[in-house]
């Protein structure tokens, strides 16, 4: 522990998934207030049974792709007497999750305009409304950052032979939603350059989840490290652009994939 997050009040969405989680605890280890936001359900009761005798550590019931409840977040977050000054984009609808909630994965023909709406909803347009929520309640206020979670497949096509046979698909929408999360950050940070916030991209590789041996050996083949990456170790890339050394970084994707983009 470096205490790297000393002075850092932190929003999460989408904090109850396997990096969510992991970024909550690590941040707390690291000195940092945890502002924790997730829909109500196993995931939220297991975050606020880990932490929620922390002082350090706060919850909120959220859905992003809910207009009304993310207008009136940072609101409330302001009214409990927190101020966050590091947000991160991290909810949404990925393959894992849909195979959690037992969702079956069409063929792209198959796909209906609704399931392609609801991850873009979730994904991307909750995003947006997460940051223009900052662009009216914190940006211009005081220093402050947004982080926005992409993915290995943001810009790079999935290679879909390794899901073959596998109980979760890579799907469209997922990877249109991730690629237009860095088009958002490119325009954000020239945007609120000159109000004191800067906007960069996280971009994790394969993070391993309780994957079979056969699709890590897939995967693994397909990654310069050869390997899935542990939740920790896409967590201690995030730790990073949260803290104060990352201060003169602004419109950048970082990508924290085991070199799976640099073949």
């Amino acid at each position: 522990m470096t205490n790297q997050l000393t002075g850092r009040t932190i929003f999460i969405t989408g904090s109850g998934g396997v990096l969510g989680s992991t970024y909550v605890r690590r941040m707390l280890a690291e000195g940092a207030r945890v502002i924790a936001s997730d829909l109500p359900g196993t995931r939220a009761d297991a975050l606020q049974a880990a932490h929620g005798e922390n002082p350090d550590f706060r919850f909120y019931d959220l859905d992003v792709g809910d207009e009304d409840q993310v207008t009136g977040i940072f609101a409330r977050i302001l009214a409990d007497g927190w101020q966050p000054n590091v947000v991160l984009n991290n909810a949404a609808i990925t393959g894992e999750l849909l195979m959690g909630a037992g969702k079956p994965f069409p063929s792209f023909a198959d796909t209906s305009v609704s399931d392609w709406e609801r991850t873009l909803r979730t994904n991307l347009t909750g995003a947006f409304m997460i940051a223009r929520q900052m662009d009216r309640d914190i940006v211009g206020n005081w220093p402050c950052s947004l982080i926005n979670v992409a993915s290995m497949y943001a810009l790079n096509g999935p290679h879909h032979q390794i899901y073959e046979g596998m109980p979760f698909k890579s799907f469209s929408a997922y990877s249109t939603t991730k690629a237009g999360i860095h088009g958002l950050t490119l325009w954000l940070a020239g945007y609120w350059a000159k109000r004191g916030a800067t906007v960069n991209t996280i971009a994790p590789g394969a993070v391993f989840n309780n994957h079979s041996e056969e699709f890590q050996r897939r995967v693994g083949e397909l990654i310069m490290a050869g390997r899935m990456a542990a939740p920790d170790e896409i967590a201690d890339a995030m730790l990073f652009l949260c803290s104060a050394q990352a201060g003169y970084m602004t419109g950048q994707l970082v990508n924290v994939d085991g070199g799976f983009s640099g073949w």
